[in-house]
């Protein structure tokens, strides 16, 4: 049961941070279009700051959480490193291909009612349905 409170409490800072940004600077909670700002040369300063704020807080968040509870992170047991990095490197194309990724589209473009979000999220949730199927029938 206490899985499902974590869960659930996850969600709700997760939505009440979109919408926060969102009324406070009109911007999306895209997490891939935010590193995407930070990496590229466009924009001045204030364009920059406000992802880096943002991504940061996530990770120190995560990393309170993570001693407040003793959560050990670790690496993705048996899988090579190699498997690993590729498998980031293409969720990063397929979110820039699919303009956005599952925190843009999933959890602000649904809120919004967007009709190319929704599409998104189902397409995403279908390759993770089929990834998962099929990395069971592999192992």
């Amino acid at each position: 049961m206490e899985f499902q409170w974590q869960a659930l409490t996850g969600g709700i800072l997760v939505g009440l941070s979109a919408v926060l940004l969102f009324m406070s600077m009109r911007k999306i909670a895209g997490i891939s279009g935010m590193i995407k700002q930070v990496l590229s040369n466009k924009g001045n300063g204030s364009d920059r700051w406000w992802p880096l704020v943002f991504i940061g807080s996530l990770m120190l968040g995560t990393w309170i959480y993570s001693i407040l509870f003793s959560v050990e992170s670790s690496l993705r047991e048996g899988y090579p490193k190699e498997l690993l990095i590729a498998s980031g490197l293409l969720v990063g194309f397929g979110t820039y291909i699919g303009k956005g990724c599952t925190s843009g589209h999933g959890v602000c473009g649904i809120g919004r009612l967007s009709k190319r979000s929704i599409v998104a999220t189902i397409v995403f949730m279908l390759c993770a349905v089929i990834t998962v199927a099929v990395m069971g029938a592999l192992s």
